[in-house]
Order: C-alpha cells, then sequence, then structure tokens
C-alpha cells in the first residue's frame, strides 16, 4: 500500500487525536512518525500508532503534560517531559539545545519523564539543519543480553549523529546498540518475514532466524555494543535520576503506567570550534569520497551514512510511503484500539 506524505500524516494525527492527544501534540508526534516512514524506518512509524493510541486511550501517556525547562549552567538544562508523549518533549527540547548552542557553542539537555519518542534521527537532524552537530541517546526497554551474559539487562538504547553539509546534505547516523533494533523484530513479524540468525537469541539462548521466538536481542560487536548501551544508560537514566538497566520500564507490560523514560541531547555549534562555512565544505568533502571509494566486490558504490534513507525518501516523496496494508486498514478505520497490547508482546501468536 503506497500513501502520500500528507495523507499518511493526517491519518496518523486522527487517530492519536480520537485516541485523546491534544490536536498540537497529535501532529507532532505524526511528524516524528512520518519522518520515520519516510526515510525506511518503518519499525518507528505507522506501525507504531495503535500501541499509542491503546497507552493514550489507557492513561499511560500524559495527555496535559506541563513541560518544564531548566537552564542548570551556561550549556546545560533539564527538559522534564511530565511524562507527555516522547516526540513532542524530544523535539521542543531539541530546539531549546539549539537556542543554547548558538550563544554558548554547546548544549547538554537532558529530558526527563517521557513515554517512547520514535526515530532519534529526527531530533539530531533537527540540530543539522540548524547548521549545528547533533546527538542524542535514549533508553529502551531491557531486552538485551550483555556480553557473557544469559538474561536481558540493557535495553537497545539507540545513539543518534547528524551534521550538516555544505550542500544541504545531511551526514545522518542513527543505531541501536544492538545488531538490530527490536521494532525491527516487529516489524518481521508484521510481515511474517524471518530475521538473520545474527540478531537474536531465544529463550535457552540460542540464535533464531524465527521472530516470533525471539527472547532476548544481541549487542553488536559484543563486548564493544555492551559498553556503548552502558553509556548510554548513564547518560540517559543514571545522569538524570531516572529508572536504569533492568529497571526501566517496559513498553508493554503496564499501559496504565507512565514510563517515565530519559533522553540526552548534545548539541556543538561548529562556529565556536573552527569556520563553519569550511567545517560544512568538508562535511561534503567526506560525503563525495566516500562515494567515490572504489566498492567492494558485490556492492555498487559506497554510501555515506544515512545515505540509503535519503534515496529511499526521494523514491517516497514521488510514488507514495509503502505501508503494510493492515496498518492503512487501522488507520482509516473508526477502530482506536483493541486491547491486543498491555502484559503481552503485540505480535505475539
Amino acid at each position: 500500500m503506497r500513501v502520500s506524505q500528507s495523507e499518511l500524516s493526517q491519518l496518523i494525527a486522527v487517530k492519536l487525536h480520537q485516541a485523546g492527544l491534544s490536536k498540537e501534540h497529535a501532529d507532532g508526534v505524526a511528524d516524528v512518525l512520518v519522518h520515520a516512514d519516510i526515510r525506511g524506518i518503518h519499525s518507528h512509524g505507522a506501525m507504531r500508532v495503535e500501541y499509542y493510541a491503546e497507552r493514550i486511550a489507557k492513561g499511560g501517556i500524559n495527555t496535559t503534560p506541563h513541560f518544564k525547562y531548566e537552564v542548570t549552567g551556561p550549556s546545560t538544562a533539564v527538559f522534564d517531559g511530565d511524562n507527555g508523549v516522547g516526540h513532542v518533549a524530544a523535539k521542543q527540547a531539541m530546539d531549546e539545545a539549539i537556542q543554547m548552542a548558538k550563544a554558548s557553542g554547546i548544549a547538554a539537555v537532558g529530558v526527563r519523564r517521557i513515554g517512547h519518542s520514535g526515530a532519534l534521527s529526527y531530533f539530531v537532524r533537527q540540530a543539522a539543519k540548524a547548521g549545528m552537530i547533533g546527538i542524542s541517546v535514549c533508553q529502551s526497554d531491557p531486552m538485551v543480553v550483555p556480553f557473557g551474559g544469559s538474561e536481558p539487562y540493557y535495553g537497545t538504547n539507540p545513539i543518534a549523529f547528524a551534521a550538516p553539509s555544505h550542500d544541504d546534505r545531511l551526514l545522518t547516523l542513527d543505531m541501536a546498540t544492538t545488531v538490530q533494533a527490536w521494532g525491527k523484530i516487529l516489524h518481521a513479524r508484521s510481515r511474517n518475514e524471518s530475521i538473520p540468525d545474527s540478531w537474536a537469541v531465544d529463550k535457552e539462548g540460542h540464535p533464531t532466524t524465527d521472530p516470533f521466538k525471539v527472547n532476548a536481542l544481541l549487542p553488536i560487536a559484543g563486548p564493544k555494543g555492551y559498553g556503548l548501551m552502558m553509556m548510554v544508560d548513564v547518560l540517559s537514566g543514571i545522569l538524570l535520576g531516572l529508572p536504569f538497566g533492568n529497571k526501566v520500564s517496559s513498553m508493554y507490560h503496564d499501559l496504565t503506567e507512565y514510563r517515565n523514560l530519559g533522553q540526552f541531547h548534545l548539541v556543538i555549534n561548529p562556529a565556536f570550534f573552527t569556520d563553519p562555512v569550511v567545517f560544512r565544505q568538508h562535511i561534503s568533502q567526506t560525503m563525495d569520497e566516500l562515494n567515490r571509494i572504489k566498492p567492494a566486490p558485490g556492492f555498487g558504490q559506497v554510501l555515506f551514512p544515512g545515505q540509503n534513507n535519503d534515496l529511499i525518501q526521494e523514491e517516497y516523496e514521488q510514488n507514495g510511503i509503502e505501508i503494510v496494508d493492515e496498518i492503512y486498514e487501522y488507520l482509516v478505520s473508526d477502530t482506536v484500539h483493541r486491547n491486543q497490547y498491555d502484559h503481552k508482546d503485540p505480535f505475539a501468536k
């Protein structure tokens, strides 16, 4: 099923407004979700709407949050999201961080007490579009076995980075600290597709290709990914006085409870370190030089980080965004939620 960007945004916003969000916040969430879908990150796009709608309807997201932004130092601040939708809180916190970095050269803004905020690339690209370097990390459900362990402790704990080029291309990295994000498991389940055996393990700790048998994910590069997810947990959890490690709340366990998640934005203004025009020129040069590297056998071209998503976006802008038929049918239906997420995995058989 192909839909236009504007149609998908409107369908998502209407459904979330029906669930109980204000129109302003529903529009804000839709903007982040459509960003994910149009860049091919379907695991963080429209497929999440029914889950959000059910959590909103059950009281697990504060629909009338009182956001509080507190400047704590020359380059530091804390944004309290009052357990509202994470997408809107994280976006507003990044806007504040950008303004602070314009004045002080750097901004470190912690985002406390929020719900799930979607694809981190959205927020770091905010900074890059403003001529800044953006870095963002956030907590997620404990569903990853630490290196050498057999029980989940950390979440997929993603890291995102973006920087502007001279010609308005954005160098963008958005990665989970696991071999693959949990949303990719859900996406495979929604399409009834198998997964590589390097992504996850079953209840016995054995690698599995069946997304329905996944019990825990694996960190990237063994101890290196394990160390990165620990770093993310410290920055977005312990540093902000929030639950951490295996005490981070589950996305699906109890949809009536607030999640109290954390996120951490770091924004760097290149003008405080070098000539900003030269900086952007060198980012463009980096991109071009990467593209010109002789590809390895089996590859057509070396792509810079985020370029594949750029290509997907160009195709989707021309021909419509591809989404699963079942998701489209839900979005155009009168149904808000079907009580399918509480206390269980949303795609479990």
